[in-house]
This record gives C-alpha cells, structure tokens and sequence, in this order.
C-alpha cells in the first residue's frame, strides 16, 4: 500500500472517530470547556466528521474533495495545535494536533499537486 492512501485512510477514519467522539463523549465535552470553545464543540465535530468522509470520498471519486479536506482538516489542526500552546498544554499533549495538521497539509499538497 502506497503513501497516500495509507495516509488518506489512516487520517479519514481517525477523523471520523474524532468526531463522533466529540459529539458524545463527556471527555471531549470537558476538554472544549477546559480549551475555552465550548459551544464549538458540535460544530467541530460536524466539521471533523466531513472532513474524514471529504478524505475517502475524494481518495475513490474527486481529488479536488480529497485537497479540500486535508486542507480544512490541516488548518483546524493547526488551530488546535495553536490553542493547546495558549492554554499551556505541555508540547506531548499538542504533538497529536500538530502531526495531523502536517499529515492533512501533505494530503492536500499531495492530493492538489495530483501525485
């Protein structure tokens, strides 16, 4: 298995269960208050959610879909990445955030690019 679909799969399911979770977890629902964003809960959990279905829709039908995606995705990970440093979060605890934002910004080049 190649690269890129082992990355677009990998990174489309993790969002996936990244988003129900922050639909129904009360860890997650904890976790936004602690971030501050606690009524962007449901919506970044809609967002993640068609983020991962974007990422293997697009991997089988449309790579402007697929860009589309990784882009979304990487720019709200880097958000993440970004607010867990203002929170004070230990860098261990933001890595998570900061690798999938460079997983889904190389999809997006890789999907954008056509390789």
């Amino acid at each position: 298995m190649e690269l890129l679909t082992l990355a677009t799969f990998f990174s489309g399911i993790s969002f996936l269960f990244f988003g129900v979770s922050c639909q129904t977890s009360s860890y997650m629902e904890r976790e936004f208050i602690r971030y501050g964003y606690a009524r962007q809960r449901p919506l970044v959990g809609y967002l993640q959610i068609l983020g991962g279905l974007g990422l293997i829709l697009g991997y089988y039908f449309s790579p402007l879909l697929a860009t589309a995606a990784a882009g979304g995705l990487a720019l709200m990970m880097a958000y993440g990445f970004g607010v867990r440093m203002y929170i004070r979060d230990t860098l261990i605890q933001a890595t998570p955030a900061l690798f999938y934002a460079v997983l889904n910004a190389y999809l997006a080049v890789a999907y954008g690019s056509g390789l």
